[in-house]
């Protein structure tokens, strides 16, 4: 989950990659500006970094926060040349880096009096997926999602052998998201889809409405037309297809996908269960502080700027919530009103405890995103329920990656995959509801 305080699709302000957002630039050479400002972080210049901020910036993003979020990717070993490009009037300088700990992409914007607007360190883009090995026991083809916004293009590893096979939907966490879930070097759909395959087990992938079609939002959307819609019109399609048994196809929501996935069964009854996979069982606004309280909090303690930023995100929150209207430049992550409105609205618990289909929750021990306050509050809420498996990874991160440690921002950026156990135990669940 890439998170930014930009006016885009929403998406948890932490997750997936490391951010910071916004303005524009124009005449005066914006690409030696951001030179400048990698000069100042590669240098640790803290005061000359903050002199470049704007006033709106510097409230966000604090130069000793941005000189926290340089450092933890380790020695700088190499800077790419910078391209310059326009966005809504103003120029973004994109500059690749390498550092020992991660490739990155730093995206720069500078205003018009030349100075630093907004900072995007995004994970730089993984190289193309390899094809399946030539002995798997799988294919994978091009399957689009209907819909009357618009298709969306997706992929289907469909099992060799003679079907109808049992199949899964795999539903995305927050923000632009392709089909393979792509975060820096780490695919966890493609993981997913094609560790499921192997088990007999069709399964559709396919890219984010926000990620293949950014224009459906340029109207206030809600958390429906951002993922629920979209899941529904894949699962609708999915299970016409003959190659399918239309009376075993599943849902599994990852992150906000899975918070969602009870609410997605729920309004397509011909789904035989759902999996909950790293699920908030509390809304993303309340996880929104506590994420960032944890990551500011990892080098031992939080600054003075820095819980400024947090109390200024509280101030966001309250907003969002307030009966009063307010501008999207004033919320959380740039997004407006009506989606915070509408996810707030989800009741991930209480649709989980009227859904009366089997549901498998999957939750790794190292998760930071969805910790196990979450995991207990879902045992609270689904005990006694015989038709619920439970299933806990100690060294998992949200990623379903295993480490040690405490879980950072920074191990996303280096490649694994997700454990062969959850995905087996996920093949083992959906084998044994006939």
């Amino acid at each position: 989950m890439s998170r930014n305080l930009g006016r885009r699709a929403p998406r948890m302000m932490v997750a997936t990659t490391l951010s910071l957002l916004a303005g524009i630039a124009s005449a005066a050479e914006p690409a030696q500006v951001a030179t400048q400002l990698l000069d100042h972080l590669q240098a640790g210049r803290v005061q000359d970094t903050a002199a470049m901020l704007t006033p709106a910036m510097a409230a966000a993003a604090p130069a000793d926060r941005l000189q926290v979020l340089w450092n933890s990717l380790g020695e700088l070993q190499q800077r790419g040349q910078p391209t310059v490009s326009e966005q809504q009037g103003m120029h973004l300088v994109e500059v690749p880096l390498r550092f020992a700990g991660a490739a990155v992409n730093a995206q720069v914007a500078v205003d018009p009096q030349d100075r630093i607007a907004g900072l995007l360190l995004r994970p730089a883009a993984a190289e193309k997926a390899a094809p399946p090995p030539a002995d798997a026991i799988y294919r994978e083809l091009d399957f689009s999602v209907p819909q009357a916004r618009g298709a969306l293009p997706g992929t289907l590893a469909l099992p060799s052998g003679k079907g109808p096979f049992p199949a899964v939907v795999l539903v995305h966490g927050s923000g632009p998201q392709d089909r393979d879930e792509t975060i820096g070097a780490n695919r966890p759909f493609l993981d997913v889809a094609r560790g499921l395959a192997a088990h007999g087990i069709a399964v559709l992938r396919y890219d984010k409405r926000s990620k293949a079609r950014p224009q459906d939002f340029q109207q206030p959307f809600d958390v429906d037309d951002e993922t629920t819609d979209d899941a529904i019109a894949a699962l609708t399609a999915l299970a016409a297809d003959p190659r399918i048994d239309g009376q075993r196809v599943f849902v599994l929501g990852h992150s906000q996908g899975g918070m969602l996935a009870p609410r997605i069964a729920t309004r397509w009854p011909q789904a035989r269960g759902a999996i909950l996979w790293a699920a908030p069982a509390r809304t993303l606004l309340d996880l929104l502080p506590e994420q960032n309280r944890y990551l500011l909090n990892l080098d031992g303690s939080i600054s003075e700027a820095e819980q400024a930023f947090l109390d200024t995100l509280d101030t966001q929150i309250a907003a969002a919530r307030s009966a009063t209207p307010a501008a999207a430049s004033a919320l959380p992550l740039g997004v407006p009103q009506a989606f915070w409105k509408s996810i707030e609205a989800v009741d991930a618990r209480a649709d989980a405890k009227a859904l009366r289909k089997p549901l498998l929750m999957l939750h790794g021990g190292r998760d930071f995103q969805v910790p196990d306050t979450d995991w207990t509050l879902w045992q609270a809420a689904l005990q006694g329920r015989s038709d619920v498996q439970w299933k806990r990874y100690p060294s998992l991160n949200h990623l379903g990656i295993a480490g040690s440690g405490p879980g950072s921002l920074k191990e996303y950026t280096q490649p694994g995959h997700v454990d062969p156990q959850l995905i087996d135990d996920a093949a083992r669940w959906i084998e044994a509801q006939r």
